[in-house]
């Protein structure tokens, strides 16, 4: 039973990357943008943005997963649930806190992936507009970003 429920959410933890990178470049980039398009302004001030919308909308398939494997006493819809939780906990730690500094917390880092995950989100943001845009998932970034980011921290090596 706990193998099962670790298998599934391991699973779905990796497909909810998957299905936030499709779901960023044509949902978020595409008939849902009045809910994103304030996500790639300049930070105006404001606590929350129409973007946070998405949060629930994410958040809902685990919530039924979890009420449905808790009726039902099915560990594999409460392995699913605990992955896409799992996930969405993630997501606000590295976008919300980590990228965005929602929370001015882990502000400075000298890891390679955090810094290539940085980068990466960066580029995302640089495209104003819906069309156009790069690097739409969130834990998983193209191999370029780690090379510029092992190539900026060698730099820095040799100057300190």
């Amino acid at each position: 039973m706990v193998l099962t429920i670790a298998v599934c959410l391991i699973l779905a933890f990796v497909a909810m990357e998957c299905v936030a990178w499709l779901a960023h470049k044509y949902l978020m980039h595409g008939w849902l943008w009045s809910l994103h398009k304030d996500h790639h302004k300049k930070d105006d001030g404001q606590v929350f943005e129409k973007n946070d919308f998405f949060f629930l909308i994410f958040a809902t398939p685990g919530i039924l997963l979890f009420l449905y494997g808790s009726i039902y006493k099915d560990v594999i819809a409460i392995g699913i649930a605990s992955g896409i939780t799992l996930y969405g906990f993630c997501y606000f730690l590295v976008h919300d806190i980590f990228i965005h500094q929602r929370f001015k917390w882990f502000r400075n880092t000298n890891n390679i992936y955090l810094k290539a995950i940085r980068r990466a989100h960066k580029m995302h943001h640089k495209h104003l507009g819906k069309h156009d845009g790069e690097c739409f998932g969130m834990l998983w970034v193209p191999v370029k970003y780690f090379k510029e980011a092992l190539r900026q921290q060698k730099i820095q090596q040799k100057t300190s």
